[in-house]
């Protein structure tokens, strides 16, 4: 990675886009303190307290533990920061009773849709309140219908439990959608083409956001990656 410098604000939601293999994974994982940078640095401003967790990271394969009932993985990361049993049952339950998944608390992820499942992971991290939320294209293998209601369900979440989220996605448009700004990734090496704001209000969807901002920025956004997109498939300009 070359000069990669950029600030995520209390409650910003940073989207990252760019072409197959050109860090975005990476720079979660060094984000997330799962690998450590070899030079430069991450910092944190805000420091967290009362065995609050730092970050939080969501891959795009679901990764709720088979051998748990709902109730029990949506409680796990509470359970990690050294609470007691019965208050993070009940908070995981009050939690998945406000999303309408009451009916599924003691189901196991073998009796739910792969939306489902990804809902649930997305909503352990949010039950686990951490200062960070870190998304790598969570609904990146989803159909597009169910990829739109989770999109809703985030913002939703979002909304009602403010926190700095970055969040990777390949799809432009998803990142319009849910970003306050994109930052636009290139690889060889892997560096930060350009900060891009989203000036739309929120909250929004595609079919109510001005059609003529949002296009504007998704071909602006191609212009800049396309060149890379093609090469990584072998194609010709």
């Amino acid at each position: 990675m070359k000069d990669i410098s950029f600030r995520v604000g209390p409650h910003d939601f940073v989207c990252i886009v760019g072409p197959s293999g050109c860090g975005k994974t990476t720079l979660l994982k060094l984000i997330a303190g799962l690998l450590e940078p070899t030079s430069g640095y991450i910092s944190f401003e805000q420091e967290t307290s009362n065995g609050r967790l730092r970050t939080a990271l969501v891959f795009q394969e679901h990764g709720i533990f088979p051998w748990m009932t709902v109730l029990d993985n949506v409680a796990f990361g509470l359970e990690m920061q050294g609470r007691r049993r019965r208050e993070c049952l009940e908070r995981a339950k009050s939690f998945l009773n406000r999303i309408g998944l009451q009916a599924f608390l003691h189901s196991y992820p073998h009796e739910l849709s792969v939306g489902m499942k990804q809902r649930i992971d997305i909503a352990r991290a949010f039950v686990a309140d951490p200062a960070f939320l870190l998304l790598d294209e969570p609904f990146g293998s989803l159909d597009a219908q169910t990829k739109l209601v989770l999109q809703e369900e985030l913002m939703k979440f979002w909304r009602e439990q403010p926190k700095s989220v970055v969040y990777v996605t390949h799809d432009i448009q998803e990142a319009i959608l849910l970003g306050d700004r994109v930052l636009v990734m290139s690889g060889r090496p892997a560096s930060i083409l350009e900060e891009i704001p989203v000036p739309l209000p929120r909250p929004r969807d595609m079919l109510s956001s001005d059609e003529k901002t949002v296009k504007s920025i998704q071909w602006h956004i191609w212009n800049l990656i396309k060149t890379e997109v093609r090469k990584s498939l072998s194609l010709a300009e």
